[in-house]
């Protein structure tokens, strides 16, 4: 059994056995079982929502014996806590399966962090890239000057400051 805490400092035990994989289905027609080929993985990693929906499945006679909604529980559930309550449930969800399952579904998760991690780092490259800003700026000189400036000020000055536009220097 795995525990996390939510954001109301809740602490959640999170156990995967045929009740809570039929109480899954039978609630969210989530079949549990088809974590092995991974697209299930893929599915809730990917749809936070649609995770703290079989999370709260799998925790629901806690959360009834607590007297607490699926509002209540989705209201504490952000940030760390997804985090923390994905890790629990997909390390749980491995456990339940025999030897052979368990292996390849602990190798489709190792995969698909990596996968994660590299996404994650190639998007935070291209946002620490210098052509970023280029095109930024490159995209804001084609646009017509007021255009320039309310996107300018939509966006705020976090990238430094920019040029003035040729409208805003005539007017001074």
């Amino acid at each position: 059994m795995k525990t996390f805490s939510d954001n109301a400092g809740r602490t959640w035990t999170v156990t995967v056995n045929v009740d809570a994989v039929k109480r899954v289905k039978s609630l969210l027609s989530v079949n549990l079982l088809e974590a092995v080929d991974g697209k299930l993985l893929e599915k809730l990693i990917g749809d936070p929502v649609l995770l703290c929906d079989v999370i709260y499945a799998v925790c629901k006679p806690q959360a009834d014996a607590q007297k607490i909604s699926d509002e209540d529980f989705g209201r504490a559930m952000a940030g760390d806590a997804i985090e923390l309550a994905t890790t629990a449930l997909l390390e749980e969800l491995c456990d339940f399966f025999p030897l052979a399952r368990r292996t390849l579904l602990r190798k489709a998760l190792t995969k698909l962090k990596k996968l994660e991690s590299m996404a994650l780092a190639s998007a935070q490259n291209r946002l620490d890239s210098p052509e970023l800003e280029k095109i930024f700026r490159e995209t804001l000189n084609e646009m017509a000057p007021g255009e320039a400036q309310t996107a300018a000020s939509t966006i705020g000055n976090s990238s430094g400051s920019l040029p003035d536009s040729s409208a805003s220097i005539q007017a001074r």
